[in-house]
């Protein structure tokens, strides 16, 4: 991290993050939906990627707000979640098996999502950044929808399949 001295350092900081994490995530949809054995999973995957893009072009007009250029940060954090995922899909013997597993490594990801976007947006209001405030909450509620359709999707059947 980046010597941080006042809440808007940390601010940056946590935004160079999540901005580093967004972009790696759309790296990674396309090879999960690619993957995916159910129609549904790969669907939400997708749909999920396009949210995703959308999510970066908000970051990058919060850096603008901030009269900086988006910089992303390597975040440890998201690396190692995405990893687990990658080798939870090699392990994986079969389709059922892969698709709830990605599922739950989806939520991981998005968990970390959640809970970064929440510091962002109550950090941004601190600083009286009301817009990026405002960019952030559209981000956080994409974020607790995708995680609500997984979590759906698991319940509905996808984890049945794989036990």
């Amino acid at each position: 991290m980046t010597a941080a001295k006042s809440l808007e350092d940390l601010f940056v900081n946590l935004l160079k993050d999540i901005y580093f994490a967004e972009k790696q995530i759309l790296k990674a949809l396309p090879k999960m939906a690619k993957k995916a054995d159910s129609d549904d999973l790969r669907q939400a995957f997708e749909h999920h990627l396009r949210e995703t893009e959308g999510q970066v072009e908000r970051l990058e007009q919060v850096f603008a707000l901030c009269d900086l250029k988006p910089v992303a940060k390597t975040c440890p954090a998201i690396k190692g979640i995405l990893e687990e995922g990658e080798e939870d899909m090699k392990d994986a013997k079969t389709a059922d098996v892969l698709d709830a597993g990605m599922i739950a490594d989806a939520q991981a990801v998005e968990h970390y999502e959640i809970a970064r976007y929440g510091t962002l947006i109550a950090w941004a209001r601190q600083l009286g950044m009301n817009e990026a405030a405002r960019l952030l909450q559209q981000t956080l509620e994409q974020e607790y929808n995708a995680d609500k359709t997984l979590t759906g999707l698991a319940e509905a059947g996808l984890n049945r399949q794989a036990a």
